[in-house]
């Protein structure tokens, strides 16, 4: 039991430190592109499921000059290119622009459309709840005192 225990507790520890690096390695990403000029960022988590982080580096007028991807279930994802949407408005982009990809890539993508056009508007962007606050929340919810 001991050993089983010490196990599970070194593969979690090995997860923190994969996911760190991870973390690293999309920030680093993250501040290239920020050099270069304004990044529009979207996502969506996936749970069980391959999440998507993407960033469009834009020009001054929202069109997209490089867009990188961040996909994955593990640990192991890295950022890589997303090519194809050089040269497009990132305020335009819609559900019909994105045939080829898989649904969570597909609503990173409009959901870094919708963020670009709330901030140009003056909006303020909300942050979703964690999974932590939306159990805490369902939690209040179900016992009322």
């Amino acid at each position: 039991m001991f050993r089983f225990v010490l196990l599970l507790g070194a593969m979690f520890l090995l997860q923190g430190v994969l996911s760190v690096i991870q973390m690293r390695h999309f920030s680093k990403e993250f501040i290239k592109l920020r050099r270069r000029g304004k990044v529009a960022c979207g996502r969506k988590s996936g749970g069980f499921h391959a999440g998507a982080i993407v960033m469009f580096l834009i020009d001054g007028d929202g069109i997209i000059q490089e867009g990188k991807k961040l996909m994955g279930v593990t640990c192991f994802a890295r950022v890589t290119d997303l090519p194809g949407f050089e040269g497009r408005y990132v305020g335009g982009l819609t559900q019909a622009d994105l045939p080829r990809y898989g649904k969570n890539l597909r609503k990173a993508v409009l959901d870094a459309s919708d963020t670009y056009n709330k901030s140009m508007a003056g909006e303020v962007i909300p942050e979703p709840p964690s999974p932590f606050q939306r159990a805490g929340r369902a939690l209040a919810g179900a016992v009322k005192i």
